[in-house]
């Protein structure tokens, strides 16, 4: 099947627009209902449908650190990832916007007191863990994501067409240790879409978000390479 970069590009921005509109959207639309666990599941549902949606086009990264793994560890190619990580931060940065004004037709709602799923750190955020815990849970978290990721997806491994369910599964379980530490990013594009819209700490912690998942990246396609030699 030829695709065309084009065609990737639209099949990552409208994944990661799925992946922040419902798994922030369940925090900030279902939060008081769900509780942690589904907004756990949420994310994690959104990577597990859009894998069979949209993997057979781009391969369903959906994830900044997911496609610098990918470059590093010879997946994909410079230009693709350049497009991929355009499409993707366009993407969040949509959903973002969707769900603002989504959660906007409530009279309650207000940005700065409601937010829009941002990540975050400190006295003002979830349980209150500090920069360094932050920054150790999304490089060590992003590094099992993409081990489970290159193993998910390996040719060596012969359960391939199962891979969206161990991809999901992950995340969902990432979540549900690290939604009060951090809200959970492992992923620079979920985290820069609302930062963009809320402001104040989300904007002054987001380098937490994007340095972490890029390093857990880079150290989990390192890991993966150590075993797997596909």
């Amino acid at each position: 099947m030829n695709v065309s970069l084009t065609q990737k590009f639209i099949a990552e921005f409208f994944g990661t627009l799925v992946l922040v509109l419902i798994g922030c959207g369940s925090a900030v639309i279902a939060g008081s209902h769900v509780g942690l666990l589904g907004i756990s599941f949420a994310f994690g549902l959104s990577v597990l449908t859009m894998v069979y949606a949209i993997g057979h086009i781009s391969g369903c990264h959906i994830n900044p650190a997911i496609t610098i793994s990918m470059l590093a560890t010879g997946k994909i190619s410079g230009k693709d990832a350049g497009a991929y990580i355009v499409a993707q931060i366009l993407g969040a940065i949509a959903a973002a916007g969707i769900l603002y004004c989504m959660a906007s037709g409530r009279a309650e709602y207000t940005l700065a007191a409601n937010g829009l799923g941002q990540n975050g750190i400190g006295d003002a955020y979830q349980d209150h863990y500090n920069v360094t815990s932050g920054l150790i849970f999304e490089i060590v978290f992003t590094a099992i994501f993409l081990v489970v990721i290159h193993g998910a997806t390996s040719k060596n491994n012969g359960n391939g067409a199962l891979a969206g369910v161990a991809i999901g599964l992950s995340l969902t379980m990432i979540h549900i240790v690290g939604i009060p530490i951090t809200g959970v990013s492992v992923n620079p594009a979920r985290s820069i879409g609302p930062a963009l819209f809320v402001g104040g700490d989300a904007l002054a912690h987001l380098w937490i978000f994007i340095v972490g998942p890029v390093v857990g990246g880079l150290i989990g396609g390192f890991i993966w390479k150590l075993y797997d030699k596909a």
